[in-house]
């Protein structure tokens, strides 16, 4: 990212507020190396990194960030063999204790946190060590009495030695011969020695080792001779102390510098967290919101305030960029907020990419640019003798060399500072180069071409920033869509300048001018009016729709109400053909009694007229259907779709797939697979009566079932045609198994009904049933 467009956009503002967040210098190092990213995966991580401080700060529970130090430089000492002294091992101490702290404060905290609590969870506690220095030194940086055995000692006789020299002393100031040679009757210090203050004159009087004496010379520093052996006693208990404190101090250097790594490794951490946690404090600060990452190079930003104004004073802006246009061009008065509101884009790109909430709504999204590039104010520059347009023309000169497809460039004021008509053509020329490369662009200008030149392209937008001619004042609402239009003449008339001055400048002015601001007025109306009639006609879609919702379920409910009154009939006709059947049984067990006594033959024929009389009888009943759909179909004449009448099952039903002999057939609430030569093509309905009988006899044979059949008596053929009907009726009503009463007798019918089960494509086995279902008198057929 380029340094000055960071500083072009007050980057380092924004810098500075976080750094005012970190609580330790370990966070404020991080902060002040933060630069923007454009690795999409980086910038997502860094963002889940704020959201997850966020989480953190809104719980409301105290952060464990006290007492970090940057003990780095320490480490470093230890691991060279340098003795550190007791206060930089109350440093190393207190960041211990803050590591210990952090890694529990994570541990016990009931949030899920990926990011955080893997930190803090690769924090390593060296507890061991921090206990050693707290045993060795106190809270004010000094070694303790007891950090050892032998320096206990040598601090108890240097006490006593102390001790006993105070005493001597004040004996020798209360020594009645010695009163006059005193200046004072105190104790003091010179060096490490006890001494008294002798006057000069009485200086070959008083015996004692002279070692100060004061700024005037008339006070001596006088060691006496009677304690000079216990001060040299005390020297060297002295020096035992420091010799034994320099041995403590090495000992536990040495247990750091065996840490060294682990501790690096843990200060590098809480830098981390403590960075982490300056960037959510920031976010509660501005009010931001998380911004939504987008890989399409999008940019949607919902009443977004320039962190760096005052809350009180921003105003919320809506920026749109990179879906229907990637370029925008923003119009409207000096000092009306155009600048402001590039910085705002800029800006607001920056801290998205560093890991930065934004103020703004939540829903905001950004991409993730590879470079923001700016030319944003006066560029003048007298040391190279450059104006203002040769500045600006320098500066975008090099970022056209570099700029490609998934980067962002603000300008302000494009072509300003030359000739308008050469700066407007210039401008376009930029603007078409850009639009051709694809890179978002958000430019400012005045020039009334190029509000036309936005007019007549495709990829770029007009924009103006609002102003009150009522106040003479900007409001400072970027208006997207909208151009600006010119107010100096009515800015002039509200000033007090003279009208007949407004009225002559309106005359000058250049007709054509005059007529594009009519023309940009008109358009600006008829667009205001298209969007309110395309908000009707979201509203009316909205509405029929709703409709739609309403009738498919009219729809559905009476195709319900549709089929449980067929069921209701298909229930009533199958229990009128049952109690048929059980007649004829009836009947023919009557004439086998009646004609008992008659010979065979006779017999036999008075059956089989019977059995004929009733099968016509049933056939009358059942009304063949067939020959109402003579005509046979071919495979090539059908679609899904279509509807068939299938001779087999005795009902008409809709295909629902094909196949080279066989259709998919839906009837009612069955599919089943039927072969084309059973199918016959249907005709239109001739009479609804007629629909009414049809459909109320086709639904007899497929509902209320029986289990069981009974066909003792029948003739083989005869129980075979019964069977074909029934199992048909079965399959239809779903049934998986069903018995066949046979009877035992001779065994022919027996012997016939179970060939014929066998070779029945629909029957996937069969077997003698239970002695309790009529043993070797009935079949069990398993129906596919």
């Amino acid at each position: 990212m380029d340094r000055n467009v960071l500083k072009t956009l007050e980057y380092n503002k924004i810098i500075a507020m976080l750094a005012e967040r970190a609580s330790s210098s370990l966070g404020k190092e991080k902060v002040a190396a933060l630069l923007p990213s454009n690795e999409f995966s980086e910038v997502k991580e860094w963002i889940a990194e704020t959201q997850e401080g966020m989480q953190v700060l809104q719980t409301g529970v105290a952060l464990p960030l006290g007492g970090i130090r940057d003990i780095r430089a320490l480490l470093k000492k230890a691991k060279l063999g340098v003795i550190l002294d007791a206060c930089d091992l109350l440093s190393v101490s207190s960041t211990l204790y803050a590591m210990r702290k952090m890694k529990r404060f994570f541990k016990e905290l009931e949030l899920e946190l990926f990011i955080l609590s893997n930190l803090a969870g690769n924090i390593e506690i060296v507890g061991h060590l921090e206990n050693d220095i707290n045993a060795a030194i106190d809270e004010n940086g000094r070694i303790r009495d007891d950090a050892s055995v032998e320096l206990l000692r040598i601090r108890r006789e240097i006490k006593q030695f102390q001790s006993r020299i105070k005493e001597r002393l004040d004996a020798v100031l209360r020594n009645l011969d010695y009163q006059k040679y005193f200046q004072d009757s105190i104790i003091t210090m010179r060096g490490d020695r006890y001494v008294v203050p002798v006057k000069q004159e009485y200086r070959q009087f008083f015996p004692g080792i002279i070692h100060d004496q004061s700024s005037s010379g008339a006070t001596l520093f006088i060691e006496p001779m009677e304690i000079v052996h216990l001060n040299n006693d005390l020297k060297q208990l002295e020096v035992a102390e420091t010799r034994e404190l320099e041995r403590i101090l090495r000992a536990i250097t040495m247990k750091i510098a065996k840490n060294v790594e682990a501790l690096q490794k843990n200060c590098k951490i809480l830098g981390q967290v403590d960075f982490i946690f300056a960037k959510a404090k920031l976010a509660q600060a501005l009010d931001a919101v998380m911004p939504i990452l987008n890989q399409e190079g999008y940019v949607e930003l919902l009443k977004a305030r320039h962190p760096l104004i005052a809350a009180d004073k921003v105003v919320a802006i809506d920026i749109q960029l990179g879906k229907e246009f990637k370029t925008l061009l923003i119009t409207g008065p000096n000092t009306g907020g155009k600048t402001v509101s590039i910085k705002t884009m800029g800006l607001f790109s920056l801290m998205a990419q560093s890991g930065l909430f934004i103020p703004a709504l939540s829903g905001s999204t950004l991409p993730v640019f590879h470079n923001v590039f700016a030319d944003i104010g006066d560029e003048q520059s007298i040391e190279q003798s450059l104006s203002t347009f040769s500045a600006h023309m320098t500066h975008l000169v090099k970022i056209l060399n570099q700029i490609e497809a998934d980067d962002l460039l603000l300008i302000d004021e494009i072509g300003a500072g030359t000739d308008p008509e050469e700066g407007a053509a210039l401008a376009m020329a930029i603007l078409e180069h850009l639009m051709k490369i694809g890179t978002k662009v958000i430019a400012t200008t005045h020039y009334s071409e190029l509000k036309t030149f936005a007019y007549s392209k495709d990829n770029i937008e007009n924009a103006s920033v609002e102003f009150d001619i009522a106040t003479l004042r900007p409001t400072y609402r970027l208006l997207i869509g909208i151009p600006g239009t010119s107010n100096a003449f009515a800015i002039s008339k509200r000033l007090g300048l003279a009208d007949s001055l407004v009225l002559r400048a309106r005359q000058l002015i250049d007709a054509d001018h005059a007529q594009f601001e009519k023309i940009l007025n008109t358009l600006e109306t008829e667009k205001l009016l298209y969007e309110q009639r395309n908000a009707e006609i979201v509203e009316r879609e909205a509405h029929i729709v709703q409709l739609e919702t309403k009738l498919e379920k009219m729809r559905a409910d009476l195709s319900a109400k549709k089929e449980r009154i067929l069921t209701k009939a298909q229930e009533d006709s199958a229990n009128l053909i049952r109690k048929t059947r059980r007649e004829a049984e009836e009947i023919i067990r009557d004439l086998k009694e009646q004609f008992n006594d008659q010979g065979a033959k006779k017999r036999q024929e008075v059956f089989d007229k019977s059995r004929q009389r009733l099968k016509n009888n049933t056939q009358n009943s059942s009304v063949n259907l067939s020959n109402e759909y003579p005509i046979p179909v071919k495979i090539e004449q059908l679609k899904v779709g279509d509807m068939v009448y299938v001779t087999t099952l005795g009902q008409k039903g809709m295909i629902i797939s094909l196949g080279s002999r066989d259709v998919g057939i839906q009837l009612g609430m069955m599919k089943t697979m039927v072969p084309i030569t059973s199918c016959r093509a249907v005709q239109q309905e001739k009479q609804s009566k007629k629909k009414n009988e049809q459909n109320s006899i086709r639904f007899l044979k497929v509902n209320d079932v029986e289990r069981q059949i009974d066909i003792r008596g029948m003739m083989v053929d005869e129980g075979e045609a019964v069977l074909s009907k029934y199992l048909d009726d079965a399959i239809l009503a779903g049934l998986a198994q069903v018995i066949v009463i046979h009877g035992k007798g001779t065994g022919a019918l027996r012997k016939g009904v179970r060939a014929y089960l066998k070779a029945h494509r629909n029957v996937r086995d069969i077997s003698i049933a239970d002695s309790n279902e009529g043993g070797d008198g009935a079949t069990v057929v398993q129906l596919m």
